[in-house]
């Protein structure tokens, strides 16, 4: 049978990392054997709706290349893929209805009074109320006439409260719960809505999805899903339960982060394919320690039985590291492309903005980084003369004053400012005193960028900053060491 998973997303706001995450997963899972990969809009829960949430949806699967086989825009037979439109067609409704008919739901007429008069549990630190059967016992009349006349009603699940239940992950094995844990969960709510449990199984066995990803903190409510699948006696998909994903604190990724949605890390300057790779690594690992795929790659290499258990932590060093290794890669013109608009909120002075890019290009870890890296082209910061004093090029204030001051005049007669005439220059001065380049090339990089660290070196940034700026500094400098 060909395997079919979904994504079936709420449209309640941001894309969080966790849910692309599984959005990722089942896409490899189907693709990788060659199958279908659905996407299935959930909206049911109208409460929790976000107006433009849908689109965020369809947006960031376009983003990072999840391009779904069947969907609200591409009917595969299996429609509608929005669970409103399902529901206009009456599915739950009949689908709840049978149960009722099977003896495994019934109408629940309680109004809230009594509902809080109940005994509550907690499970998993959350206090719930256990519902104690009472409207099980109706007889059928009684059904009929609250029905007829009005009364608002749930429709409830028949658990069993003796005996086990027993389902199967692909990850964890299989795993038993005792029948008096299982609360009798509504099926559809008094509006008319099915709970999002309900609607997810009925729409998963309608829809013929084979596999099942989701996560582990759905392990507590899988025994009430495989109750239902037996309840109708259908076959249950296959479950991959997911490992939590944390931050560096080993804490639940919150919204608090930072970069707990894809739109934030977009936002801070990260490419969709660094995410996709990254989050494709936060609980699977292949079978060697390679880290860099394309999706393509990640395709052909996605076994799914090889995710783990373990929470997985978001370590932003690491994406970082990833997105920077990805910006080197990418060609030329598409990087300058994403840059430019940070060269230019960093530099309204008239530059060569591609030399500037070039230089960045294999520097920065995210785009944001470019606008600290270059701003001391528009203008020479203020610096410690400290800086002139490195150990390893065995300079100091005054062997660099000495320096800057013989080389400025050969720098005022000079008019190729071009990289290769400067470092002619350079190089030739060099030569003339026998010490070694960085002894002359760290004094003039310091001078004309006021910076310990910089993109490029000291002729580079001479070329791009032209004569007269470079003088300008060069004297600065000159000033600075002798005062």
């Amino acid at each position: 049978m060909k395997i079919r998973t979904r994504y079936a997303p709420s449209p309640t706001g941001k894309m969080h990392v966790g849910n692309l995450r599984s959005a990722l997963y089942e896409f490899l899972i189907a693709k990788h054997a060659g199958g279908v990969f659905m996407l299935r809009i959930e909206d049911t829960d109208q409460e929790r709706f976000v107006e433009g949430a849908t689109e965020i949806i369809y947006s960031t699967l376009k983003q990072v290349g999840l391009e779904h086989d069947e969907g609200p825009d591409k009917d595969g037979g299996f429609g509608p893929y929005v669970q409103s439109e399902r529901m206009k067609t009456g599915i739950y409704t009949k689908y709840a209805k049978e149960l009722i008919d099977r003896g495994e739901a019934y109408y629940c007429f309680c109004d809230k009074a009594r509902l809080d008069s109940l005994r509550t549990e907690v499970v998993e630190g959350k206090e719930i109320t256990v519902y104690d059967k009472h409207c099980l016992s109706l007889s059928k009349e009684e059904v009929e006439a609250n029905l007829a006349a009005g009364m608002p009603y749930v429709i409830r699940q028949n658990n069993p409260s003796q005996g086990t239940t027993t389902f199967h992950d692909e990850l964890y094995g299989d795993i038993t719960v005792e029948n008096a844990e299982l609360d009798d969960m509504i099926l559809i709510k008094s509006d008319g809505y099915p709970t999002y449990n309900f609607a997810n199984v009925v729409d998963d066995h309608t829809m013929g999805i084979t596999h099942v990803v989701r996560g582990n903190e759905y392990l507590s409510s899988s025994p009430k899903y495989t109750r239902l699948y037996e309840a109708f006696g259908w076959e249950s998909p296959k479950y991959v339960h997911l490992p939590l994903v944390t931050d560096e604190n080993h804490k639940k990724l919150a919204k608090r982060s930072g970069h707990s949605s894809f739109e934030d890390l977009i936002g801070q300057g990260f490419l969709p394919e660094a995410v996709v790779n990254y989050i494709a690594l936060l609980g699977w690992s292949p079978e060697d320690n390679r880290e860099i795929f394309s999706l393509e790659e990640l395709i052909r290499e996605f076994d799914y039985h090889r995710i783990s258990k373990s929470p997985a932590v978001f370590d932003m060093v690491k994406l970082r590291w990833m997105n920077g290794e990805y910006i080197k890669a990418m060609e030329f013109d598409a990087f300058y492309r994403m840059a430019e608009p940070y060269l230019k909120k960093a530099l309204t002075k008239e530059l060569d903005l591609k030399k500037i890019a070039a230089m960045v290009k294999t520097r920065i870890e995210v785009f944001p980084d470019i606008e600290g890296m270059v701003d001391f082209f528009q203008e020479l910061p203020d610096y410690d003369i400290a800086m002139y004093t490195h150990k390893k090029m065995k300079t100091n204030a005054q062997s660099s004053l000495q320096v800057l001051t013989d080389l400025l005049p050969r720098l005022e007669a000079q008019e190729d400012y071009s990289n290769d005439g400067l470092y002619r220059t350079l190089s030739e001065y060099v030569e003339e005193k026998g010490v070694k380049n960085g002894y002359v090339m760290w004094p003039v990089r310091t001078a004309v960028s006021g910076r310990q660290t910089t993109p490029a070196g000291a002729t580079e940034i001479m070329e791009v900053l032209g004569r007269e700026e470079s003088l300008k500094r060069i004297r600065r400098g000159i000033q600075l060491l002798q005062a």
